[in-house]
C-alpha cells in the first residue's frame, strides 16, 4: 500500500458516523482527557452518549485499534495507548474547515508571496513600516562601542529600555516603574510567560467572544478550559461576565481594553469599573494585551491603570507598529511577581533579544519612532474612512466605528456565511478573515474582520463582491 493510502483511507472516513466515533475520542486523547493508560469509554456508553449503532462504535474502535491509538485487553476493555500523541492544536477546540482555521489563516498570510492580497491580517504593509529608519538604528547600534553584540542580556532586559517603557506607560495612566518590567520576544511570548507562570492545566480562562485568535490557540496549548464571554462595543457583557465568575470561577480573563481585536471597539469607563470590580470579589486576575496602544491619539481608558497594576498584568509589544521582525514586547506586573516571572523566562529562553531592545530603544529616543507614529494614525484614519465607506456600498453593515487602529468588524448582508466568501476568495489570491476564526463559540457565521491599512486595493472588493456572489448562488442551491 502507498504512503498516501492510508491517509486516504482516513479522509474517506472522516464525515461519517464511524468517523464522528473516531474524531470524539482522538479529541478526547489529544486534549489529554483521557490519558495514556486511561480506559475508554465502553462500546455502551459511547453508543448512547453519540447516539450511534453498536456496530458503529466496534468499527471506530477496531479502525483505533489497528492504527494504535487505543489496545483492547481482552476481558477488560480498550484503553488509551502507552504514550500521548504530540500535541497538535488542531485537534483542539472546534472542528473548523481548513480555510478558516486561525492557524492555517496566519499560515497563509505568512507564506503568500507578493501577488496575494491580505485584508484579514493582522499587520500593516511594510510599507507603512519605518524600515529606514530600522535599518539607521541597526547600523548605529553596531557603530557603538557600548553596545553589546555578543553578550546575553540583562534577565529584566535593557535598563535603558525598560526606563522609556516606563515613562510611555505613565502616559495611559500606568504606574509602572522599570523594577516592574520585563522585556519579552514580542506579546505572544509576554502572555506565554504569563500563562506559564499562574495557570495549570484544566484552570478556566475568560476570553472575550469575538477575541484574537491567538488567544485561544495559546490558551488551548497551556492545556487551560475556555469560555466565551460576549463582546459589546463598550466592552465584555458585564451580566454573562458575573455568572461565568460564579459558574466556572475562572482564573483569568485575557483581553484588548483599548483597540479591540477583532472589532475595533473601546472599552467604557464604567465597564472598567464594573468588571474590576467583580475580578476583586471572585479572586479573577486580568491579563491586559495592550499591543495597539500607540494607535491611539487619545488613550483610552486603561485597566491596569484603574487597578494599579494589582489584579491586572499588562502586556504588550512593537511588533504592529515598528516591526514585526524586531520582536520586542513587555511584561508589567506587581512587584512579587517579577523575579518568578523571570526565572521562568531564563528556564524557557535564556533572555531576550539584547541587539533588538537596543534597536528598539534608540528608535525610541531619536524621534523616528514619535515621527512614525504621527503619519501612520493619519494614514490610518484616513484608510478606516475609506474602507468602511466600500464597505457599506458593497452591502456590509459596520459593527462599530473604532476610535482608532486598523480593524474592522463587519458583518454580511443577507445570512452569508463568511467561511464561504473566505473559501471562494482564495482562489482570487485573497485572504479574508471570517469571524469565526475570532469566536470561541462559533457564533460569528456572518462577520469577517477587515485590516483598512491592507483594503487600499480595488482587487479586495472586487474579490469580496464575486465571493459574495457565488456564496448567495451555492446558498439558493441547497
Amino acid at each position: 500500500m502507498g504512503e498516501s493510502e492510508p491517509k486516504q483511507a482516513i479522509e474517506r472516513t472522516q464525515g461519517t458516523r464511524v468517523g464522528t466515533v473516531m474524531g470524539n475520542l482522538r479529541e478526547r486523547i489529544a486534549s489529554r482527557s483521557l490519558m495514556p493508560g486511561a480506559r475508554v469509554p465502553s462500546i455502551r456508553v459511547m453508543t448512547e452518549a453519540l447516539g450511534v449503532s453498536k456496530s458503529t462504535v466496534v468499527e471506530a474502535y477496531d479502525r483505533l485499534v489497528a492504527q494504535g491509538v487505543i489496545v483492547a485487553r481482552r476481558g477488560s476493555g480498550f484503553f488509551v495507548s502507552g504514550h500521548a500523541p504530540p500535541l497538535a492544536l488542531a485537534d483542539l477546540g472546534p472542528r473548523l474547515d481548513r480555510e478558516v482555521d486561525p492557524l492555517w489563516l496566519t499560515r497563509q498570510s505568512l507564506q503568500a508571496g507578493s501577488k496575494v492580497l491580505k485584508p484579514g491580517c493582522g499587520w500593516m504593509p511594510a510599507s507603512w513600516l519605518p524600515e529606514d529608519g530600522v535599518r539607521r538604528a541597526l547600523r548605529a547600534v553596531a557603530r557603538d562601542p557600548q553596545s553589546s553584540l555578543a553578550e546575553y542580556s540583562n534577565p529584566y532586559g535593557l535598563p535603558a529600555l525598560r526606563q522609556q517603557l516606563a515613562w510611555r506607560l505613565a502616559q495611559h495612566g500606568v504606574e509602572a516603574p522599570p523594577e516592574q518590567i520585563v522585556l519579552t520576544d514580542g506579546g505572544t511570548h509576554a502572555l506565554d510567560l504569563v500563562c506559564r507562570f499562574l495557570l495549570e492545566p484544566g484552570d478556566t480562562v475568560l476570553i472575550d467572544d469575538p477575541c484574537y485568535f491567538n488567544f485561544q490557540a495559546l490558551l488551548r496549548a497551556h492545556r487551560a478550559r475556555i469560555v466565551g464571554v460576549p463582546y459589546t462595543p463598550s466592552g465584555p457583557d458585564l451580566v454573562v461576565f458575573e455568572r461565568a465568575l460564579i459558574e466556572h470561577r475562572p482564573r483569568l480573563y485575557v483581553t484588548n481594553s483599548a483597540i479591540h481585536n477583532p472589532t475595533g471597539a473601546t472599552l467604557a469607563p464604567a465597564v472598567a469599573h464594573r468588571l474590576l470590580k467583580l475580578a476583586g470579589e471572585h479572586g479573577l486576575i486580568v491579563v491586559e494585551d495592550d499591543i495597539f496602544a500607540d494607535f491611539e491619539d487619545e488613550a483610552a481608558p486603561r485597566l491596569a491603570a484603574f487597578d494599579g497594576l494589582s489584579r491586572v498584568v499588562s502586556i504588550g509589544s512593537f511588533s504592529k507598529t515598528l516591526s514585526a521582525a524586531a520582536r520586542c514586547g513587555y511584561i508589567a506586573a506587581r512587584a512579587e511577581w517579577i523575579e518568578p516571572l523571570i526565572d521562568l523566562k531564563l528556564a524557557t529562553s535564556f533572555g531576550n533579544g539584547q541587539l533588538t531592545a537596543s534597536v528598539v530603544h534608540r528608535l525610541l529616543v531619536d524621534g523616528t519612532y514619535r515621527r512614525h507614529l504621527e503619519s501612520m494614525r493619519a494614514k490610518l484614519a484616513d484608510a478606516m474612512g475609506e474602507t468602511m465607506r466600500r464597505l457599506g456600498y458593497a452591502g456590509l453593515d459596520v459593527w462599530t466605528r473604532p476610535r482608532a487602529g486598523m480593524f474592522v468588524w463587519a458583518r454580511l448582508p443577507d445570512s452569508l456565511d463568511a467561511a464561504d466568501i473566505a473559501r471562494h476568495a482564495l482562489g482570487a489570491n485573497v485572504v479574508f478573515a471570517p469571524g469565526n476564526v475570532f469566536s470561541v463559540s462559533q457564533s460569528a457565521t456572518g462577520y469577517l474582520r477587515f485590516n483598512v491599512s491592507q483594503c487600499n486595493r480595488p482587487k479586495v472588493y472586487e474579490a469580496l463582491q464575486r465571493a459574495m456572489e457565488n456564496a448567495a448562488v451555492v446558498s439558493e442551491r441547497a
